[in-house]
């Protein structure tokens, strides 16, 4: 089995089934201190390619998020929070199972043509949560499978637990197609007024999905294709940025980008919409509420500021993430965590809330943050989390094949092409600017053995022909629109 640990799925299944009613009681009261009973709605929302400066709650004065700088406030920020990858296929790979994208196998974006895709050997933590009462949805990008259009095995959400799949490719997905007709699935009929706006739909398709299954419980699974360049806002709000003082011009503007304000705009009203319709309906105390994004922005047409770089790198900019959490029956309001975390957590957080015991027989890379969400300044029995990103060549972007390790305050970048190691102390360095490695060797030797060990453990290989960086050779361009596949 791919990922797996002598796990028998069907058998996880049914013990999920026969015991969900009675262990959901004991975990769902002991995660809410004594509240009622009935287990927990799940919403997670995420935005493509978000970077981790563009919420007005963490900082940016430019783009426009009321709704979810209510969010925080009502909630939970974390100002550490990671992707597991700096792309996002193995950035899902990682949500759906649990464990490391190394682990699972999937360390690159897929491509429409590609022979892998997310085995169905894994328990997701959708058929995890199906298997506990849970209605299950997804409304948008899935981005784990190639496709049958390009000749390759298609493995859809539905073969992974979901119920609903809405909104959601069936061909590559890469150059942005923001109004209707979508070019990665030209089947989805026009359903709203006027010109139809990808972020418009999605974000209507999830308060009827709330509506569908408000005698609940229900994990939905709210994935945008926004931000993801190219971009494309809608036009009276690309406007309204463009007049602002500093604005930049057009969708390629490398900051203050109107149409990534605009497109960040539309995923914010959504995010407004879901808190009103839970409200209407009376489950927001009940529901747990996410959002973040799934890899550091691409710094061609935004900035990651303080951090380093961005998308497909493992400087902070391509993995440190916005991250918000609003559950009102546990997360006290207004709060702020520190604690490092990864997307993999949320699988055994989202099992701790609904009750549910993860197969004991099944690796979890992922460690349950349901106490850092009771109180933000518990503690974690982890200190240490590692990426795995082996490339034959550098990303058009600027990444390049390397591995990384954070343990503690300290981060150590692997570059497999060159062999080279540079070492940052985040505490007194958040943008990665002072290389500490040839300062200190031992720290170097330490953190390179621990992430060599974890490879060993997770099955990671370190690829052969990558050694042909050359730092005087401009990256390579993206292909052209029609054939570009989603990164």
């Amino acid at each position: 089995m791919n990922g797996t640990t002598g796990m028998h799925r069907r058998d996880f299944l049914k013990a999920c089934s026969a015991g969900a009613a009675a262990m959901a009681a004991a975990g769902w009261a002991a995660a809410t201190q004594g509240a009622a009973p009935r287990k927990p709605n799940i919403i997670f929302v995420l935005a493509d390619d978000l970077g981790y400066s563009e919420l007005g709650c963490c900082g940016n004065t430019s783009n426009e998020t009321p709704n979810l700088d209510r969010m925080a406030r009502e909630g939970m920020r974390f100002t550490d929070a990671y992707a597991a990858a700096p792309v996002c296929s193995p950035y899902r790979a990682a949500l759906m199972t649990g464990q490391a994208p190394a682990r699972v196998g999937i360390t690159d974006y897929l491509r429409p043509n590609d022979p892998k895709h997310l085995s169905t050997d894994h328990v997701t933590v959708a058929e995890a949560l199906k298997a506990a009462g849970y209605a299950t949805g997804i409304i948008g990008k899935w981005h784990l499978t190639g496709y049958a259009s390009a000749g390759a095995k298609e493995v859809p959400p539905a073969a992974h637990g979901f119920d609903e799949t809405i909104v959601s490719e069936n061909r590559g997905i890469g150059g942005g197609s923001y109004f209707h007709p979508y070019h990665f699935n030209r089947e989805i009929e026009k359903r709203l007024p006027g010109k139809e706006y990808l972020t418009d739909r999605q974000n209507t398709e999830a308060v009827e999905f709330i509506e569908r299954h408000k005698d609940g419980p229900f994990f939905l699974f709210l994935s945008h294709y926004a931000v993801h360049a190219r971009l494309n806002g809608k036009p009276d709000l690309v406007a309204k940025y463009e007049a602002k003082p500093g604005a930049g011009k057009g969708s390629r503007a490398p900051r203050n980008n109107p149409h990534l304000a605009a497109q960040l705009e539309s995923i914010d009203e959504g995010v407004g919409m879901i808190m009103e319709k839970l409200k209407d309906l009376g489950l927001a105390d009940n529901t747990v509420l996410i959002f973040t994004g799934d890899n550091g922005g691409e710094d061609r047409v935004t900035s990651n500021a303080p951090l380093r770089a961005g998308k497909s790198t493992l400087y902070e900019g391509g993995i440190r993430e916005p991250l918000l959490a609003r559950w009102p029956a546990v997360v006290p309001a207004g709060t702020v965590c520190r604690t490092p975390t990864s997307n993999f957590d949320f699988y055994p957080t989202f099992c701790e809330a609904a009750g549910i015991r993860p197969d004991a027989r099944q690796h979890l890379d992922g460690v349950s943050i349901l106490p850092l969400l009771k109180d933000p300044k518990a503690r974690l029995a982890r200190d240490t989390l590692c990426w795995h990103y082996p490339l034959a060549r550098p990303h058009f972007l600027g990444g390049r094949s390397t591995g990384a390790i954070r343990k503690g305050d300290w981060k150590l970048i692997e570059f497999f092409d060159t062999g080279k190691a540079e070492l940052f102390n985040l505490a007194d360095d958040l943008g990665e600017t002072n290389d500490l490695a040839a300062a200190k060797p031992d720290k170097v030797a330490e953190l390179k053995s621990a992430l060599a060990a974890w490879r060993a453990d997770c099955g990671a290989v370190v690829p052969a022909d990558c050694k042909d960086y050359d730092p005087t050779r401009p990256a390579r361009k993206p292909r052209s629109k029609k054939k570009g596949p989603s990164k």
